[in-house]
C-alpha cells in the first residue's frame, strides 16, 4: 500500500463498537472483495470490502474477519483469515502479509490462513445462536455482479440452515456514518493531495488543452502523494458538456470562452474526499458565466448555514432547493408567476438542478447512511449545489466537504479556492 500506516485503535475501537451492537451469542462474519477480472487472464486493479477494512485495516483480497464477542475461548472472539503466501505468490504477486503482519495492522491477535476457514467455523458456530452475514445495502446500489459476501450467504444458508441469520449492515451503516479523529485525519490527507491537483490545473488549464490532458495532470499529482489516484471516475466537462451531471468521456478540447467543470478527487487509504469546481478555461469568467457562478456559490454558503446537527436531510433539500429557485427566478430563467402555476410534482426549478445537495463521505464516496438520522456531530457531508442550463451550453458546480460538530461545521476544504475572484487572479498568474 502507498498510504502510510494507520494506528490500529481505530480499527479495535471499531470492533468493539460493533460488538456492543450484536445480539448476545452472536457470530459476526466479512468478506473481502473479489478482484474483478476483464478479459483473458486480466483483473482491475483491487478495492477492498470497506466494512471489512473499517474494522481490520486489512487491504488485501481473500481475507475473511469472524467476530464471536461471547465466543468461551477469548481467542476465538477476534479471528482474521488471510490468503497464505508462498514462494511463488511472492515472485508473480509480490508481497502479501505475513501473520505478524497482520497483527499490527489489525490489533487482531489470532491469525489462520483462509485455507483454515471452514474447519475453524464449524468448531465455533453451534456454540452460536445467531449469524450476522454482510451485503451491499447502500440505496444506489445496483451492482449484478455476485460479491464474495453475497456467495458466502448463500454457503451459510446452506451449511447451517437452523441457525438465525441476521443483516449486520444496518449495523454498520450505524456506525461508519460517525468518523473519528483518525478518519478525519486520512480524510483530510486526501482533501490535501486533491487541493494540490487543483492548484496544479490553475496553472495549467488554457484554450485548447483537451480534458484528458487535465485528467492526466491529477492523476500524476495524486499518485506521487501516495494516493491509489481518483476516489471516483473523474468528471472534467467543458462548455456543454457540464450538463451532463455524469460525464466522463473527457475527451474533448477546451475551448476559449467555456467554462470547465471538475468533478475530481483523490482517495488515500481508501478515504475519498469529493471535490468540485467550475473555472473559465481562458482564466477570466465572461459576465453570464459569473452571474451563474455567484448564484451557485450563494447555494454553497446557504446550504453550509444549515447544514447543523439536528437537520434532517429532506428538510435540508427542500431548503436548498427553495433558495435556488429563488435564484434561478434572478437569473431570468423563470418567473415567480411560473413557479405559482407549475405542477407541484414538477417544479420548474429540477430543469436546472435535479441532483441531490449532500451526501455521506468517507470510505465509500456516496457513504452508507440513513436518510431519516438526524444529522449528527462526527458526520462528513459534501455540500454540491449546481446550475446547467442547457440550452446555453452552460453548466457550474461547486463542492466541498464538511465535518459537522457541536459547535457548527468545519469545512474540510476551506484551503481550495472558490471565490470567483480567487480563481481568476491564481490563474492570470500563468
Amino acid at each position: 500500500m502507498k498510504y502510510l500506516p494507520i494506528n490500529n485503535s481505530l480499527f479495535t475501537e471499531n470492533r468493539q463498537r460493533l460488538a456492543k451492537l450484536l445480539k448476545p451469542n452472536a457470530v459476526a462474519i466479512f468478506n473481502s472483495n473479489d478482484p474483478m477480472p476483464t478479459n483473458a487472464d486480466g483483473t482491475m486493479g483491487f478495492q477492498q470490502n470497506s466494512d471489512l477494512f473499517y474494522l481490520s485495516g486489512i487491504d488485501q483480497e481473500e481475507s475473511i474477519l469472524l467476530l464471536f464477542p461471547d465466543s468461551p475461548n477469548p481467542k476465538h472472539r477476534e479471528i482474521l483469515f488471510l490468503r497464505e503466501t508462498s514462494e511463488l505468490i511472492a515472485i508473480w504477486e509480490g508481497y502479501k502479509y505475513t501473520q505478524e503482519h497482520a497483527r499490527e495492522v489489525s490489533g487482531i491477535q489470532t491469525i489462520y490462513w483462509v485455507s483454515q476457514f471452514e474447519a475453524v467455523l464449524t468448531t465455533l458456530i453451534f456454540e452460536a445462536e445467531y449469524i450476522y452475514l454482510n451485503s451491499n445495502e447502500h440505496i444506489r446500489n445496483h451492482s449484478t455482479v455476485q460479491s464474495r459476501d453475497a456467495k458466502f450467504i448463500l454457503w451459510a444458508k446452506d451449511h447451517f440452515p437452523l441457525h438465525k441469520f441476521e443483516r449486520v449492515a444496518p449495523l454498520m451503516h450505524q456506525l461508519r456514518v460517525i468518523k473519528n479523529d483518525i478518519e478525519i485525519a486520512q480524510l483530510s490527507e486526501a482533501i490535501r493531495i486533491t487541493e494540490l491537483g487543483f492548484r496544479r490545473l490553475l496553472d495549467f488549464v488554457k484554450p485548447e488543452v483537451t480534458e484528458y490532458e487535465v485528467e492526466a495532470e491529477l492523476i500524476h499529482e495524486f499518485v506521487r502523494n501516495r494516493s491509489k489516484g481518483f476516489a471516483y471516475q473523474p468528471i472534467i466537462a467543458s462548455g456543454a458538456n457540464a450538463c451532463v451531471l455524469h460525464y466522463i468521456e473527457n475527451s474533448r478540447p477546451c475551448k476559449d470562452g467555456d467554462l470547465l467543470l471538475l468533478d475530481v478527487a483523490a482517495e488515500y487509504a481508501n478515504y475519498n474526499a469529493d471535490l468540485t469546481r467550475t473555472i473559465p478555461v481562458n482564466g477570466k469568467f465572461t459576465p453570464r458565466q459569473r452571474q451563474v457562478y455567484e448564484a451557485v456559490l450563494r447555494a454553497f454558503k446557504f446550504a453550509k448555514s444549515i447544514l447543523k446537527v439536528g437537520a434532517l436531510w429532506e428538510e435540508y433539500q427542500k431548503e436548498v432547493e427553495t433558495f435556488i429557485e429563488a435564484e434561478l427566478i434572478g437569473l431570468g430563467l423563470f418567473t415567480r408567476e411560473d413557479v405559482e402555476k407549475q405542477n407541484p410534482d414538477a417544479p420548474l426549478f429540477k430543469k436546472y438542478f435535479m441532483h441531490g445537495v449532500s451526501h455521506h463521505l468517507g470510505l465509500d464516496v456516496h457513504d452508507v447512511w440513513n436518510r431519516y438520522r438526524r444529522f449528527e456531530a462526527g458526520m462528513v457531508f459534501t455540500i454540491e449545489p449546481g446550475i446547467y442550463i442547457r440550452e446555453e451550453g452552460l453548466g457550474v458546480r461547486l463542492e466541498n466537504n464538511i465535518l459537522i460538530t457541536e459547535d457548527g461545521n468545519i469545512d474540510l476544504m476551506a484551503n481550495i479556492p472558490i471565490e470567483a475572484d480567487e480563481i481568476e487572479a491564481l490563474m492570470s498568474k500563468k
